[in-house]
């Protein structure tokens, strides 16, 4: 019966997240951030100083990079250089006198866990086989590659990038880059901004000066419940369901990346239809890392052990703390190869001895 209960989940996620794919193709025109703050200053003034906002960095304004003129990383006969010239950086991979180098185009991710490069040779856009990780502020070998050293110098350069690839990787870190279904890096703007998850804004700035209703030619995300929130619109990024299952061995332990995936599975979840993304996270702001923050998320389903339970408040209290509940329930994971520790967002009870430290 749980078998099919979760099949069932999974298949009626599956279908609300096609019923909710909005497609690039026929996507109306963006107007891009600063249009949005002439109505929405402070929502824009917040989300601009996020790291999402910051996802993606031409190389000429790359702060890791600009900081750090030279990177270096050797495995076995290959040796890897990330040198800083002016505004750019070139990034040179050598095995003895062979030489493959290439300026970086751009840069992927802020640095707060790690910053993977993209460059081009022949026309190819590759992903950088090393990757930048601020817990050891150097580089090492990118996530997801082969922990093994290559047998030839361009396997250990990188990874050619395929169409779907490229177009999916600048859509997660970029606004307005995919457009009738093309990859068109001419009218990107790098970074997550409002145009990415609420679509482009040409019809609804229309709207608005013709004087027509509030909110007219946008997304309505405020209507969508939670479910559909995480794995329609921020599993659009983060991985929802229907995409980690499609994956091999449901990408094992790296699937602790994926917080949609992570969260369907947890029993708060399919218990409370409020919880989601959204639930514990401001879409406009940056992640709050305290764990007393989340306290109070945690304690509008559940009681304490002198509360009375209510109808919006009947979830057991823990037996063990009333405090930090997510270094217990939501532990953090070190990932191998990642030199970083991602929260595990399968809510959980684990071993109450790991509980008994958090006070």
């Amino acid at each position: 019966m749980k078998k099919l209960t979760r099949l069932v989940l999974v298949l009626a996620a599956a279908l609300s997240a096609a019923a909710l794919a909005w497609p690039q193709s026929g996507r109306p025109g963006y107007v891009g951030t600063q249009t949005c703050a002439a109505c929405h200053s402070d929502l824009v003034e917040k989300q601009q100083k996020t790291t999402m906002a910051k996802a993606l960095e031409p190389v000429g304004s790359c702060r890791v990079l600009d900081s750090r003129p030279l990177l270096k990383f050797q495995q076995g006969r290959f040796n890897y250089r990330i040198e800083r010239k002016d505004n750019q950086s070139i990034y040179t991979v050598t095995e003895g006198k062979t030489v493959v180098t290439a300026p970086i185009l751009f840069c992927f991710g802020q640095g707060k866990s790690g910053q993977t490069y993209v460059y081009e040779l022949n026309g190819v856009k590759y992903e950088s086989r090393v990757s930048y990780y601020n817990a050891i502020d150097g580089l090492d070998i990118t996530l997801g590659h082969a922990p093994e050293a290559p047998k030839t110098l361009i396997e250990a350069a990188g990874r050619a990038m395929s169409v779907d690839e490229e177009k999916n990787c600048f859509f997660c870190h970029s606004t307005g880059t995919n457009i009738a279904q093309r990859l068109q890096l001419e009218q990107m703007t790098p970074g997550i901004g409002c145009e990415t998850c609420h679509g482009g804004g040409e019809r609804h700035v229309a709207a608005m000066k013709a004087g027509e209703k509030a909110g007219t030619g946008m997304k309505k995300l405020g209507s969508l419940d939670a479910d559909d929130m995480s794995q329609s619109v921020c599993g659009q990024c983060h991985r929802s369901v229907d995409d980690v299952i499609e994956m091999p061995n449901r990408a094992g332990i790296n699937n602790v990346r994926f917080q949609p995936y992570r969260i369907f599975h947890s029993r708060c979840y399919s218990a409370d239809r409020r919880i989601g993304c959204t639930a514990c996270h401001d879409p406009h702001g940056d992640l709050e890392p305290s764990a007393s923050f989340y306290d109070a998320k945690c304690l509008a389903c559940h009681v304490t052990k002198t509360e009375k339970a209510t109808a919006e408040r009947n979830a057991r209290a823990c037996p063990t703390g009333k405090s930090k509940c997510t270094d217990c329930h939501m532990p953090k994971v070190d990932l191998p190869g990642a030199h970083f520790k991602f929260t595990d967002h399968r809510i959980r009870r684990v071993e109450q001895r790991r509980c008994r430290a958090v006070v």
